[in-house]
């Protein structure tokens, strides 16, 4: 049987009668577009944020950055500074509100945003600055506020991949103006298909979203804000998150304990030019959405680890400013040396907490003899 990065059956098998259960829920209760569950879900994971956070669930995290920079005011002619080193989504969304993406580079040892760069980057036309909580742990939050707050910009936290992540005892999502989570199924909270979020405290910016996911209307049917988007949670995934959501902080130390196996398993064959295992930065609290490690001869170790039947992946092979359908905004080859020298070293291993330790296991003993044949 192939071993691959993730795969949602064996939780869905400890899980099924929940996940039913919610499911018949909300098919009985008569009410299927935003009711009870969403209402529910966003009371519950506001809560879970802290007092005085406000959350709006809207159908994917991709218009959840898209909308939440809407409601931050951003629009054609802004710039948004942000990184390549993430999923596409991030940029999808800048671009999606109209403005324009200005990339820094990120930091070798750990992958996210370089802030020393973000205020070389801050022009007349810079509006929100968008850090990427990548892999499961957190930017250096503090010198970008002090930044924003120096220049007058927003701080749009992109928390797709830190469900629960901390930094310095403060959750991720909650050192910003906003932040916007998606709960694709592979997330540390995902749903059984697509759903996202925005929180934030300032009752102005969870009134705009409120209005943006829905038409732009405030009553039914009488349009406040142009343009609006069909942009809602769905009540059979706001009802399976909030069974899952109970859950969160378990599933966090399930990744965590795999984490683990790998440092034990794999630990000592770490060093210069040979692989290299993720580091937790001081002060943080990392949530493993993605267990990413490091190569020079990744490519090598993924083709040799098929005949083993594992496949790996890699997050991300293409830094956004390379793709083609970005060239538009005019950064090549060479621009960000450390994100595309990354690109062509990093890649996952299996990572979710129902991970059987036979198929991780399986998974070190399997790299263990590839690494020493290379």
């Amino acid at each position: 049987m192939t071993t691959y990065v993730w795969d949602y059956l064996p939780e869905y098998e400890k899980e099924k009668a929940d996940i039913l259960g919610a499911v018949e829920k909300v098919f009985a209760s008569g009410r299927l577009v935003l009711g009870e569950s969403v209402q529910g879900f966003e009371e519950e994971f506001a809560r879970y944020h802290g007092a005085g956070q406000h959350c709006t669930g809207v159908d994917n995290g991709t218009n959840a950055l898209k909308l939440a920079l809407e409601a931050l005011g951003v629009g054609p002619g802004d710039e948004v500074i942000t990184v390549s080193n993430t999923a596409a989504p991030t940029v999808i969304a800048i671009v999606g509100a109209g403005a324009t993406p200005v990339f820094v580079d990120v930091r070798e040892e750990d992958f996210l945003m370089d802030t020393d760069q973000v205020e070389a980057a801050i022009t007349p036309r810079t509006k929100v600055i968008l850090p990427v909580h990548l892999y499961g742990q957190c930017v250096d939050m503090e010198p970008l506020r002090e930044i924003a707050d120096r220049h007058g910009l927003k701080i749009l936290e992109d928390c797709a991949q830190a469900h629960g992540a901390r930094h310095h005892g403060r959750l991720a999502g909650t050192m910003g103006d906003a932040a916007a989570f998606s709960f694709y199924p592979t997330k540390v909270l995902g749903a059984y298909g697509d759903g996202g979020a925005v929180i934030t405290a300032d009752e102005e910016t969870d009134r705009a979203m409120r209005q943006l996911r829905y038409y732009g209307m405030e009553k039914v049917y009488y349009v406040v804000r142009s343009p609006g988007h069909n942009s809602r949670l769905d009540e059979v995934q706001a009802e399976i998150l909030r069974t899952k959501l109970a859950r969160l902080d378990s599933y966090i130390e399930g990744r965590n304990a795999v984490a683990r196996r790998y440092e034990e398993g794999l630990g000592d064959l770490t060093g210069p030019g040979g692989l290299q295992l993720p580091a937790t930065n001081e002060g943080n609290t990392h949530v493993y959405y993605v267990y990413v490690v490091r190569h020079p001869r990744r490519d090598e170790i993924i083709e040799a680890l098929k005949a083993h039947d594992i496949s790996l992946n890699i997050s991300y092979p293409w830094p956004v400013h390379t793709m083609s359908g970005f060239a538009h905004l005019g950064w090549g080859e060479g621009s960000l040396p450390v994100t595309e020298k990354l690109a062509g070293e990093i890649f996952s291993l299996p990572m979710y907490p129902s991970l059987p330790e036979s198929v991780q296991e399986r998974t070190i003993s399997a790299l263990r003899d590839v690494l020493a044949a290379l």
